[in-house]
């Protein structure tokens, strides 16, 4: 198994869209690279922690590779805008690739480079190691499934 971060605004979203893709085989929404430790829904809304609402993505890399898994990543984001991503704004929904391992660096670096030219504006898709991941409170996990008509930013089929 391997891990692997992603930020894309709002987390409900993207837990329950990557939840849904074989090989996936656990989500987990969180906060983070915060500068202070544990931090709350409502200071992560604030700003003070500089977190980013992330999911930890844990997956099979031998059904799943981290290259398809950015693949299906920049489906649902915009990588040209910072700090935002549809009606979500504001620090915590900066788009960010967190990393444990520091080999998928360069896997991700690739990648990027490689889609960079489909792209009319500059990628501010942050890439960095992980520094820390706090998950968030239990009513945000599985937000979507406990609440099929709740607020997602992007597209689920």
């Amino acid at each position: 198994m391997k891990t692997i971060y992603l930020a894309g605004g709002c987390f409900w979203g993207v837990e329950e869209y990557f939840s849904r893709i074989k090989g996936v085989n656990d989500t987990t929404v969180g906060y983070a690279n915060s500068i202070i430790k544990n931090p709350t829904y409502e200071e992560v809304c604030s700003g003070e922690p500089a977190a980013a609402e992330t999911v930890k993505i844990v997956y099979d890399d031998e059904i799943i590779s981290l290259k398809k898994i950015l693949t299906y990543f920049f489906k649902i984001i915009d990588p040209t805008v910072l700090n935002r991503q549809g009606n979500d704004v504001g620090i915590q929904y900066r788009t960010g690739i967190y990393y444990e391992n520091n080999d998928d660096e360069g896997i991700i670096l690739d990648y990027m480079d490689q889609i960079r030219a489909n792209y009319k504006s500059d990628i501010v898709t942050e890439v960095m190691k992980i520094i820390n991941f706090y998950e968030a409170e239990e009513y945000h996990q599985d937000y979507l499934k406990k609440n099929p008509g709740g607020y997602c930013h992007i597209k689920l089929d």
